[in-house]
């Protein structure tokens, strides 16, 4: 897993697939009043990734409408950042499945080599356990999966169902995840 996160061919792709999600919003209309997008990016510290690649995620891209008295905000889904984490997707993901009964000291190195507090992946974990399963975003897709996943194992459930410990299950299951993402867009991730 150390070598996924460290694969900055993933955090390249990433924006690029952010990038395509951004464009087809921007390209759109305000949902409310029709009226044009104007860019509103919002700042970013993001954690977690290369250095050099993260001081490029400083801003998470997001659009207002034009219109004054809508001004309607319009952020797309993103698959480089997992709502308002400041760690980025990728890495609330892997690790927070790697809290799904590893050994001890597996958990102690990938907390040391990533600079992750251990209350942090205590966190991680009680919001997939409790507010991720029962987002609507969740409640909505459950049914996708044949057999049912064990919602007490997320998100290791769904690292193995994506298989996401290789590049392009990976690359999947942030897709799946990433109209969870935003609460002001509402698209269908492809699976």
């Amino acid at each position: 897993m150390e070598k996924i996160l460290r694969d900055r061919r993933i955090y390249e792709f990433l924006e690029k697939v952010d990038d395509d999600l951004a464009e087809g919003v921007r390209t759109g209309c305000c949902e409310e009043c029709g009226s044009r997008l104007h860019r509103a990016d919002f700042g970013r510290k993001p954690r977690g990734g290369p250095k050099e690649v993260m001081e490029r995620w400083d801003k998470r891209d997001s659009f207002c409408c034009e219109k004054e008295g809508c001004r309607k905000r319009h952020t797309p889904p993103s698959v480089r950042f997992l709502g308002r984490k400041v760690y980025v997707g990728v890495v609330v993901v892997l690790v927070a499945a790697m809290m799904h009964g590893p050994k001890a000291r597996r958990v102690a190195q990938l907390r040391e080599a990533l600079g992750i507090d251990g209350r942090t992946l205590a966190r991680w974990r009680q919001w997939w356990l409790t507010t991720f399963v029962q987002k609507s975003f969740w409640k909505a897709r459950r049914g996708w999966f044949m057999p049912v996943l064990d919602e007490a194992a997320m998100p290791f459930c769904l690292v193995d169902t994506f298989k996401a410990m290789r590049r392009e299950g990976l690359i999947k299951l942030l897709k799946f995840l990433s109209p969870s993402t935003t609460d002001s867009w509402k698209g269908v991730a492809a699976m």
